[in-house]
Formats: structure tokens, sequence, C-alpha cells
């Protein structure tokens, strides 16, 4: 049994959600190729895989330009291998922060769901399993324009900390749950 673990990166939260992917499948016995979608050259032997998870982080709200591109020309070995999605947002922080009341929670993970949405009718893909993950805030690795849209993001996520350091919310245990669930047996 081998499993696909494609993602898309800008500062490194998707990466590190594609190895958790990876390091549960193999607690699980179950070999994992943890792939760059933007190192890919030339043709995926999807004939080595019997599944595949795809981990895209969203910014600016939209999912990275190389990762729509690469489930754009890859859908049906996606859906053949009937592949998940995890997708990356500050908004499922903000559905996740305990201090935003119901309906902000509510609004933000709405939000999450449109951009997941949003990218299965870019791309075409069908998939049948999501998950929409809380990412992080990389102040650390934004330039002076971007450190300040994000602020303004975080802001209306219900996020509010200072840029002098780097934020992740990321719900681990959620992340394995997905896996476990949706793991080839």
């Amino acid at each position: 049994m081998r499993t696909a673990v494609l993602y898309a990166t800008r500062e490194g939260q998707s990466e590190l959600v594609a190895q958790r992917v990876a390091s549960d499948l193999r607690s699980r016995m179950i070999e994992a190729d943890v792939i760059n979608v933007k190192d890919i050259r030339g043709h995926v032997d999807w004939d080595a895989y019997d599944a595949a998870f795809v981990v895209a982080s969203v910014h600016a709200g939209h999912h990275e330009k190389e990762m729509i591109e690469f489930v754009k020309r890859s859908k049906d070995e996606l859906e053949r291998l009937n592949a998940a999605f995890l997708s990356l947002t500050l908004s499922q922080a903000g559905a996740e922060l305990e201090s935003n009341t119901p309906a902000q929670r509510e609004a933000a993970h709405a939000d999450a769901l449109r951009m997941v949405a949003a990218f299965a009718t870019e791309t075409g893909w069908r998939f049948e399993h999501s998950l929409t993950v809380a990412g992080a805030l990389m102040y650390s690795k934004y330039n002076f324009l971007v450190r300040w849209v994000v602020k303004r993001i975080a802001r209306k996520a219900g996020f509010d900390g200072p840029t002098s350091r780097d934020y992740e919310f990321t719900n681990w245990p959620a992340v394995d749950r997905f896996v476990t669930e949706y793991a080839p047996p």
C-alpha cells in the first residue's frame, strides 16, 4: 500500500501538515511519498499509488496557483484514487477561536467552506472527503506589505496578536483523525 501526499505551500505550514499526514500513514504501515507539486517535472506515476491526500493553503482567499494547475491536470487520477483534500486557511482558525462569538465562528467556518467549494469549481475535481484546517501566521516570513495585509485578515478572523512572532493554529488531533478515517485499509 502506497500513498501520495501532495502539497503546495508558501511559508511551510502545508508542508508540515503533509509531513504529519505521511507520519500518520506510516504509523499504520502505509508507505507515503510527500511531494511538493511545485517540484513535479513531467509525469506522475499514478499507478504506483493506491491513495492520495492533497494539502493546500489559502492566501488572500485563494489556494496556491501551482496546486490549482496540478489538480486541473490530475483530477481524473485523484478521483480514481479517491484522494482526500485538506485546505489550510486562517478562516478555520477563526472558526476554532474560543474567544470568537458563535456567530463569528460560524461565519469563519462558512468562509473556509466557501474556499473549498471555490477550489472544487476552479479545478473541476470532485473529491468526496475534505477537511478545513487552521493554518499559521508566519509574520517572520512576510515582507512589510504582506504582514500588514495578513494582520488585517487575522483581525477579521478574531485574532489580534502582535506581529513580532509567529502563530500556529493547526488542530493536529483533527488532522490525525481525518487521516485515520480516510487512510487506505
